[in-house]
């Protein structure tokens, strides 16, 4: 027998992987059976089961997956000197995760903001999914506090910020903006590009108030 590639694995794991993401992004996982993904992905039981062991993996590799290409592209920053500013950064990470699954859709619209909705709540119910984004996120926190590091020591940002505190508020930017796609339609990540721009460029010249302690 002919020995199967590897380009042919990958884009056979590739295929089953879109597919339930379309199927959970629809359906949401409880929802969502494995012969839902079969159905998606148009394979026997047998060829998505030489993959994946079932529904739980499916998610966990999914959402494994995200993360890790988030990591890589903030190490890949770091790797600049100094990094990109943030709004800039924010952008292009985020547009490269969201143009890397333009192809998933439903009905017209990207289905990646509403499978990242889903991910939240199942959370709540499976402690290895709840496993695999908590490392996640702590690997994705930490790649942004060094950059936060890099910018403090470039004069770039203020240098009495905890960079942790920085980390947690861009992701949760980031969270949001994604929320808003799947709740209101898709938006250019061009509008939280400026959105943080503008933030980022603000000044405080305000003097104490009439009253206010100095000290």
């Amino acid at each position: 027998m002919a020995r199967v590639s590897q380009e042919h694995l990958d884009a056979r794991r590739r295929q089953i992987l879109d597919g339930a993401a379309l199927c959970f992004a629809r359906n949401g996982f409880h929802a969502t059976s494995m012969q839902d993904v079969l159905k998606e992905v148009g394979l026997s039981a047998g060829a998505v089961y030489r993959y994946f062991s079932g529904k739980e993996e499916l998610i966990g590799a999914i959402v494994g997956e995200v993360l890790g290409s988030v990591r890589a592209a903030f190490e890949e920053a770091l790797r600049q000197s100094p990094p990109p500013p943030p709004d800039e950064l924010v952008a292009t990470v985020l547009g490269a995760v969201l143009a890397s699954r333009e192809s998933l859709r439903i009905d017209g619209r990207p289905a990646f903001p509403s499978l990242v909705i889903q991910v939240w709540p199942e959370t709540l119910r499976n402690e290895e999914l709840a496993a695999v984004l908590r490392e996640g996120y702590g690997s994705v926190r930490a790649a942004w506090a060094k950059i936060v590091e890099d910018y403090q020591r470039a004069g770039m940002m203020r240098p009495d910020i905890e960079p942790d505190h920085v980390a947690r508020t861009m992701i949760a930017a980031v969270l949001g903006f994604i929320a808003q796609q799947s709740l209101f339609g898709p938006t250019p990540v061009e509008v939280l590009r400026d959105g943080l721009r503008a933030l980022t460029s603000m000044r405080d010249d305000r003097g104490p108030a009439d009253g206010a302690p100095l000290g």
